[in-house]
């Protein structure tokens, strides 16, 4: 329920193909970094739920800086609506912080589909 909430709170703060919320020189350091491949601590677990909380907390505070840079496409009061939103919904997952986790890890790799792939 609470990720289906980020979901939601994201995708209602103006967010489209057009409005892309990564600058062109960030673009470029991703791309340099996808062809070096992935790094080494992808692939390294975060052991306990101290450092699984610390992650998720990284990962709230991430997706809250690209709201935001999402709102800055938006004028006047669509602007401070949508940075409204984007602080509620940081503020709301970083209070259930240790539920995302919980529920991260009850995840275990198992995925729904609506039927067989075509």
């Amino acid at each position: 329920m609470l990720a289906a909430g980020l979901a939601a709170g994201f995708a209602g703060s103006g967010s489209t193909a057009a409005a892309q919320s990564t600058s062109p020189a960030m673009a470029q350091q991703q791309q340099r970094e996808i062809a070096r491949g992935d790094p080494a601590r992808w692939m390294k677990g975060d052991g306990t739920e101290q450092a699984q909380l610390a992650t998720k907390r990284k990962e709230i505070g991430a997706a809250l800086n690209e709201a935001l840079n999402d709102c800055k496409a938006s004028a006047g009061a669509e602007r401070k609506a949508c940075v409204r939103e984007a602080r509620e919904t940081y503020s709301r997952d970083m209070a259930n912080a240790k539920e995302l986790v919980a529920q991260s890890n009850g995840m275990g790799g198992v995925y729904d589909t609506a039927g067989p792939s075509e």
